[in-house]
């Protein structure tokens, strides 16, 4: 009698213990401890300032064309509609300085500025060392993509995104989503700053998330997707994987049971 409330007991533990959840797979759940209705999310992130191996797009325009043509080596072409190889020998990459190495104006420091900072900063030397203070002078800088990694459980790879805001479910949403196996409760993004690398952690379950400064990625994010614990078990991924599992080893069980039994 004792061997049938073991073995209940093993089925039932394994049964409700192993199986992954909505719990576990649902982004931006209402877990119940905030009013989602009055949930004021986050705000736009702050203006991403440049920082080393960054690649800038920097396009001038004028009435006549002809005189910013030296400027412009890859054409009036938006960044969007270049491709990733031709940015990357075409466009301007931060050295490990601070500096960009443009046309006639030679070395200009944009380490830390923002894109409308580096844009002014273009301009006024532009009209400071070719052009004249009347001249219709209109420059444009992008960053040449937004760059990002995912790697970990059911995700990897290197993308590239040309818009200037993403939020991290739409890079994993790019990269092609998660496994049903991935710990979305804690997300790992290993983010560039000019000291050297932090982690931080975000839980993608919960609607909170929305508030987290994390929320948005920025170039060059490392985003480490964790497994969940029961995978490292061995565990079915649904109920029925489950029960099949069970099954095996009950079949195991008694097999070996009546086995020895007749011996």
């Amino acid at each position: 009698m004792k061997s049938y409330f073991l073995v209940a007991f093993i089925f039932v533990s394994v049964f409700f213990t192993s199986c992954i959840t909505n719990k576990d797979v649902v982004y931006l759940q209402d877990k119940g401890d905030v009013d989602s209705s009055e949930l004021v999310l986050t705000e736009l992130p702050k203006p991403y300032k440049v920082q080393v191996n960054d690649i800038l797009s920097i396009n001038v325009k004028a009435l006549d064309p002809e005189l910013v043509g030296i400027f412009n080596p890859v054409g009036d072409d938006s960044a969007s509609e270049q491709s990733q190889a031709a940015l990357y020998f075409n466009g301007f990459t931060i050295d490990m300085h601070g500096n960009i190495e443009f046309p006639i104006l030679g070395e200009i420091n944009v380490l830390g500025f923002t894109i409308d900072e580096i844009e002014d900063k273009v301009k006024s030397e532009l009209l400071k060392q070719y052009f004249k203070e009347d001249a219709e002078l209109f420059v444009t800088v992008n960053l040449a993509g937004l760059r990002y990694t995912v790697t970990g459980e059911g995700a990897g790879g290197v993308y590239t995104l040309f818009q200037d805001r993403v939020n991290i479910i739409e890079a994993l949403a790019n990269a092609g989503d998660l496994s049903d196996t991935a710990d979305r409760k804690d997300i790992l993004i290993v983010r560039q700053y000019p000291g050297g690398q932090k982690i931080h952690h975000i839980d993608l379950t919960d609607i909170k998330a929305m508030q987290s400064p994390y929320y948005y990625i920025q170039p060059n994010d490392i985003i480490l997707i964790k497994p969940l614990k029961r995978k490292s078990l061995g565990a079915g991924q649904t109920a029925m994987q489950n029960i099949t599992t069970i099954a095996s080893i009950l079949s195991v069980l008694v097999s070996t049971y009546f086995l020895t039994k007749n011996l």
